[in-house]
């Protein structure tokens, strides 16, 4: 063996030795390392408030679930009242135009005869409809069934009675003696409140305005022949072809140059003649 090979050192048996006698961190090490780890901070961060987010809306799922829960349904709540309330419902017929007054003549046999705990309630169902008459719109309340009354008892032969020989009665609804009564839910349908009506949510057909249509009751047919009292056809007359209760127009056959011609109309272009 040379002099030369013996002054080489010896392989190291260990392979890291070389390694550790290398510096461990350089700068630009310590940099990369500082880079990373603000990286996975933010998104550990973001991570976290979209958490906080998902769990947020959660809540805000469930209060609003328990808002609605608490809202109560005045047509199940009135539903429930005249499934509990005594007796049933029953249909009599008066005299058209006259059905308020049997309402009070009958509720004053009721104490006079000491009906009470046979005969509970008597009701003329009513609406309220937006009338148009002469173009003009107002509000009316109007009986809803006009020629009928109900009324809520136990029927026995004294309350049949009591209410057939009641003046401006003509009879029940059914068959003789045996009247048929009304279901909860045909009860529920007729006399139940109207919901409060409310405002259309922005952007909905409705924002602005009202969340059910109105009931709106018009004095002309089609087929009726009516006068035009406004606009460009004023003072000619026009049969009525087609009525759009919603849009509050007619379609109006006018006779133009000698044919007859459709136009469209409002309520409050036309006169009934």
């Amino acid at each position: 063996m040379s002099d030369q090979d013996q002054q080489q050192p010896a392989p190291s048996a260990d392979p890291f030795a070389i390694a550790e006698l290398e510096p461990q961190d350089s700068p630009e090490t310590g940099a990369a390392e500082e880079l990373i780890e603000a990286f996975v901070a933010e998104v550990l961060i973001e991570e976290l408030i979209e958490e906080a987010l998902v769990e947020e809306a959660l809540i805000e799922d469930v209060l609003a679930e328990g808002e609605v829960e608490d809202e109560v349904d005045p047509i199940a709540e009135f539903r429930e009242q005249m499934r509990l309330a005594p007796g049933d419902w029953y249909v009599i017929h008066s005299y058209a135009g006259f059905e308020n007054k049997v309402k009070m003549n009958l509720e004053s046999r009721i104490n006079s005869l000491s009906m009470e705990d046979y005969i509970f309630q008597v009701e003329v169902p009513m609406e309220e409809v937006t009338e148009i008459k002469s173009g003009v719109r107002k509000q009316v309340r109007r009986n809803k069934f006009p020629g009928y009354v109900l009324v809520r008892l136990d029927l026995t032969d004294e309350s049949w009675g009591a209410v057939r020989h009641t003046p401006g009665v003509t009879g029940f609804v059914g068959h003789g003696h045996q009247p048929s009564p009304l279901s909860v839910d045909e009860v529920t349908a007729i006399l139940a409140p109207v919901p409060e009506k409310k405002a259309g949510a922005p952007g909905s057909p409705n924002a602005g305005g009202l969340a059910a249509a109105e009931a709106i009751y018009v004095d002309f047919l089609v087929g009726d022949s009516v006068t035009v009292v406004d606009g460009p056809f004023a003072t000619l007359h026009a049969t009525i072809s087609e009525i759009n209760i919603e849009g509050q127009k007619v379609t109006g056959l006018v006779e133009i140059f000698g044919r007859e011609t459709p136009v469209e109309l409002a309520f409050s272009q036309i006169d009934k003649n």
